[in-house]
């Protein structure tokens, strides 16, 4: 399969058709390979403008939501972003050719390893990989100007939007138990964090993220 052609399609078919215009950001789209993100048994799907599924309950998330989100949260050279949910470390190298630092934090071992040898592969040195739990960030890190939450969440983590630092940007997928899911861009000013819709996405949740159950009587 002719990857550089594929992914030349995405970016003029499914990026700039969809609102994408930021051209550092497709030019960093186009420099990230991304068959080399996904099982070998599904990189002839690479490049489909669907959620790839890649193990341990992760997604690549769709490549025009993936965009949209990143768009939205305005990397800049001098930035240091946390990508939470990091899986194999896709969305990181596209945010590493944009940011200053990345910091990709995943909980599953065997994702992590993907992730670095990734890395390493594509010569990725300002991205590092951090295997914990998710739900409470990276404190260690922060604070961050971007945090990407990789996959719906069903509301913003409290926790993990206090590591923005000021004028930081959070852009995740909210998705209450039941309803659409939206793309949601939050932004810390003052030390508040407020947020806004941005556009609809129907994005698998990222696990850990779920609804809390409430009680029944």
């Amino acid at each position: 399969m002719d990857y550089q052609t594929a992914r030349e399609n995405m970016i003029e078919s499914q990026l700039r058709t969809n609102k994408v215009t930021d051209e550092a950001l497709l030019e960093a789209f186009g420099q990230v390979p991304r068959e080399l993100f996904v099982p070998e048994a599904r990189r002839g799907v690479a490049y489909v403008d669907e959620d790839i599924t890649i193990g341990s309950g992760r997604h690549l998330m769709e490549p025009m939501v993936l965009a949209r989100l990143l768009q939205a949260a305005a990397i800049e050279p001098g930035d240091v972003v946390l990508d939470v949910g990091a899986g194999t470390g896709y969305a990181s190298a596209v945010a590493a050719r944009l940011a200053a630092t990345v910091v990709a934090l995943e909980s599953a071992e065997g994702l992590a390893a993907q992730a670095n040898d990734r890395f390493q592969e594509l010569g990725i040195d300002n991205a590092i990989v951090i295997t914990g739990p998710l739900t409470e960030g990276y404190a260690k890190q922060a604070p961050y100007n971007v945090i990407l939450l990789n996959g719906a969440v069903a509301s913003l983590p409290e926790a993990i939007a206090g590591q923005l630092a000021e004028s930081g940007r959070l852009v995740t997928v909210v998705k209450p138990d039941t309803g659409q899911g939206k793309a949601t861009l939050a932004q810390c000013r003052g030390g508040h964090v407020s947020s806004r819709v941005i556009f609809d996405a129907a994005t698998p949740r990222l696990a850990g993220f779920e609804p809390v159950a409430g009680f029944t009587f």
